[in-house]
């Protein structure tokens, strides 16, 4: 099989939102869809039939639905099917490993909703090294308009994270879009004073921020030329600073990183925030 983009399937809108996002990101990339549904009750031998007679009637029937829509938007896209007898966790990393790109649904922002982003799909972002994206429901090509707005890539600035460069900048040429660069810098406790912030003290903060934005950006703009970029440094939570510069975007990408600590979860609190609360698709790739 060519490198494909697979999108995972549960019947629920949030699903069905990603399957349409990831369409249009394969006719994009000129790749196949592979649609995937994992159920660890699947039959390996199933009878064709109604819902009474065959254990797998509603699996089929969520990816059948799926591949319905997608044509009517994406006729001439090719894709597969894909049911697998496996825990969805299990399916999805193995899934990942053989994709150019993993899409999942992600849940919506209400107070709990967002707490609850999702045991599988934390478990997959936290372990595998594929891109994946995760789409809210409605955030799909349906019947309103192409997604616009252009892609913010949010930066920690600490790590050699050319992945994640060249994912942002990639999807910003394929889309005609510009790349908007982001970073958040906390100030130290050094830079508050009885009257409040120290002016000169952030303003050297902001200027090595910048400085060391741009340096970062120079051989990614070299290397796509034709992809406006904007650079911007906020001297706040980063966390906060990526969530609210994300609104408005077509995309938000953002890194992690590989090579934790034993003792650091597997997911940051940058991420984290991005994951639960950021207003569009997240796309998060991994890095050393």
């Amino acid at each position: 099989m060519n490198p494909v983009i697979t999108v995972g399937l549960d019947g629920s809108p949030e699903s069905r939102s990603a399957a349409l996002w990831a369409a249009r990101e394969a006719q994009l990339r000129h790749r196949t869809l592979r649609m995937l549904h994992a159920w660890i009750l699947l039959s390996p031998a199933a009878k064709e039939g109604t819902a009474e007679g065959d254990r797998n009637y509603w699996a089929k029937k969520i990816v059948d639905d799926a591949q319905q829509e997608i044509h009517k938007y994406f006729p001439d896209l090719p894709v597969v099917e894909d049911l697998v007898a496996e825990e969805p966790g299990t399916a999805l990393l193995t899934a990942a490993a053989e994709s150019r790109m993993l899409v999942l649904g992600s849940r919506g922002m209400s107070p709990i909703a967002a707490y609850f982003l999702g045991d599988v799909g934390l478990h997959v972002v936290a372990r595998t090294t594929t891109p994946v994206v995760l789409v809210r429901a409605g955030e799909d090509a349906g019947e309103t308009p192409p997604v616009q707005g252009d892609v913010v890539l949010g930066l920690g600035l600490h790590d050699p994270c050319d992945r994640v460069f060249e994912f942002a900048f990639d999807a910003a040429a394929r889309r005609g879009v510009s790349v908007r660069a982001v970073h958040g810098r906390s100030l130290p406790a050094g830079a508050f004073a009885p009257w409040g912030i120290d002016p000169d003290m952030a303003e050297e903060l902001a200027a090595d921020a910048r400085k060391a934005l741009g340096d970062a950006l120079r051989p990614w703009r070299a290397k796509f030329p034709a992809v406006d970029v904007t650079e911007t440094v906020r001297l706040d939570s980063p966390a906060q600073v990526l969530v609210q510069e994300a609104a408005g975007a077509a995309l938000l990408v953002t890194g992690r990183r590989q090579k934790r600590s034993a003792l650091a979860p597997p997911i940051g609190p940058v991420l984290q925030a991005a994951l639960h609360h950021a207003p569009c698709p997240v796309a998060v790739v991994a890095h050393e």
